[in-house]
């Protein structure tokens, strides 16, 4: 591991070093879209490249099960992709450049359009199925579609378009017919069908928040591919690796760090539809499930399970990316089963997933709270207003570099990226180790009077008050200090939370002015359709009298 040149490595913090010899062999400097990046020099060119060489090692390997038991190798697989992309390119032209839409559950089928699509050069615009018709119609406007793949649930929203975009209602049994009529086919247009490359754009995803503020982030091969291989040699996954994909395959987590990962590292994926926390437990419990991958929502169901299922000694490794986890929910996680090792992952869609990962457990030792270390190939700086760098430790706007960045936002001046430099709207501070601790999101810094009030640091604390289940705070107005922080508190079941005992516990613990002016209980806390604590909505509620009564 490389010592930081502390003459310049004070203001770029460069992932190159802060990881093993092992993890940087064969990173190497490449010049892709006239600009240069560090990549591995055996990477595959693509995801239905990665599939390829995996289908080549394992092909009797299961790699994917259904979420009814259905289960594929890896050489039926390829030839279910085969036969799917084959099919798409003689019956719809869908080539290099297309955009098409998937709207489908996890399933079979999502995985299939995924190589199927990045097999024909096509860029893969994932839809979100929690939407409503309205939304997904704007998005696709907005997408410039040329098709969509959606499943027969959506059936209405389309049967009654007038327009040229192809539709295509896929089940699974619609999928096997497709791959037999079209695997003689596919043979055949080998040659001819179009070749991925590494510099193509292989995913346009649209961002979380409202659809008329979601930007069409565009993903390029090289840069799935490299956060791809970037967790599967920190994490060492291999062939012997089972995990479970409780998260939507429309989110970057699910696609590039759950399924891409697990895919290339000729590991097995159980597919589940829906999320369903005691059936992730039992399973966990039942079967050989050695890695998981969730955002902090998810563990704060999970844990609701715990005594149900106390006896899960398989799990080796955790990661947990997508949002703040407090330490108190990591500690909690590592009581339950402590023989895993927990992984903050920080990142992005922008970031094709992962920007920095905790080496270690980050539940055990000095750097408990952090977000991890930047990863190879990528660069991270912190500024100040004025855009100035910061040195280490100093609190400031985080901004990103690098292999895994993404190379634009669709039909949009990229004014976020500055000579490849992305403002990722995170407050942070990385310290002389290369840790970096993500404060809040700019949007939720709360100003109190001049005050600064990080929503992060009192959501933490609020974690560990006895009885608290999950917490969020927000900022509200007030006529004399112009913002304060407010809280809504989700208690654990079957425990009688006080707010005076609350305000006990915080007085001891933080600064009088980040203590909330404002404590509400409620029985769950607004969820966005992807997941995360929607603290627009919660603002929308505190900010109200009406709101406060009604809780």
């Amino acid at each position: 591991m490389k010592e930081p040149n502390t003459d310049k490595e004070d203001i770029i913090f460069c992932g190159r070093n802060y990881w093993s010899e092992e993890i940087l062999d064969g990173l190497v400097k490449k010049r892709i879209d006239g600009r240069e990046f560090s990549v591995y020099c055996n990477a595959p060119v693509s995801l239905y490249d990665s599939l390829k060489n995996a289908e080549k090692k394992w092909p009797d390997k299961i790699c994917l099960v259904d979420d009814d038991g259905t289960f594929f190798t890896y050489e039926r697989f390829l030839k279910l992709v085969d036969g799917f992309s084959t099919f798409l390119h003689r019956e719809y032209r869908i080539g290099h450049g297309s955009h098409v839409g998937v709207l489908l559950y996890n399933s079979l089928e999502y995985c299939a359009s995924i190589y199927a699509l990045n097999r024909l050069g096509a860029v893969m615009v994932p839809l979100s199925t929690k939407y409503k018709e309205q939304e997904t119609k704007s998005l696709i406007k907005r997408a410039d579609l040329s098709g969509i793949i959606f499943h027969k649930d959506f059936e209405e929203w389309f049967l009654k378009e007038d327009t040229e975009m192809f539709q295509l209602c896929m089940d699974i049994g619609r999928l096997k017919e497709l791959a037999v009529e079209n695997e003689t086919c596919a043979a055949e247009d080998e040659e001819i069908l179009p070749i991925p490359k590494e510099n193509d754009t292989a995913i346009m995803m649209f961002t979380s928040g409202t659809t008329s503020r979601s930007k069409g982030v565009l993903l390029k091969n090289y840069s799935v591919m490299h956060a791809i291989m970037v967790y599967q040699r920190i994490f060492q996954i291999d062939d012997t690796d089972n995990t479970i994909l409780p998260i939507p395959a429309y989110h970057i987590t699910g696609l590039a760090a759950v399924i891409g990962l697990f895919i290339h590292a000729g590991g097995c994926v159980w597919l589940h539809k829906f999320f369903d926390a005691n059936r992730i437990a039992k399973e966990m419990e039942q079967k050989p499930i050695t890695f998981f991958h969730a955002s902090p929502t998810i563990f704060s169901m999970l844990l609701t399970e715990k005594k149900e299922h106390p006896d899960i000694l398989l799990l080796e490794k955790i990661a947990c990316g997508s949002g703040n986890m407090p330490q108190a929910k990591i500690q909690e996680m590592k009581e339950w089963i402590p023989t895993m090792e927990f992984h903050t992952v920080y990142g992005l869609t922008e970031t094709s997933s992962p920007a920095t990962i905790f080496p270690g457990d980050a539940a055990a030792g000095e750097h408990r709270g952090s977000a991890g270390r930047p990863i190879p190939g990528i660069e991270f700086k912190i500024c100040d207003r004025r855009g100035c760098t910061l040195k280490p430790g100093m609190v400031g706007t985080v901004c990103v570099k690098g292999t895994v960045v993404t190379s634009g936002y669709y039909g949009i001046e990229n004014q976020e990226l500055s000579d490849g430099w992305l403002d990722t709207g995170d407050i942070g501070r990385i310290d002389q180790e290369g840790y970096l601790y993500i404060v809040d999101r700019k949007k939720d810094m709360i100003n109190r009077g001049g005050e600064k009030v990080c929503s992060y640091d009192v959501e933490n604390v609020l974690y560990e008050v006895p009885g608290v289940h999950e917490a969020a705070v927000i900022g509200i107005p007030d006529e004399i200090y112009g913002e304060v922080p407010a809280a809504m508190i989700v208690p654990e079941k079957n425990k009688a939370l006080k707010e005076e005992d609350i305000r006990v516990y915080l007085k001891e613990r933080l600064a009088k002015f980040q203590i909330p002016a404002v404590i509400v209980f409620a029985g769950s806390l607004p969820m966005t359709p992807g997941m995360k604590i929607d603290k627009n909505k919660i603002r929308i509620l505190l900010q109200s009298d009406y709101g406060r009564k009604k809780l």
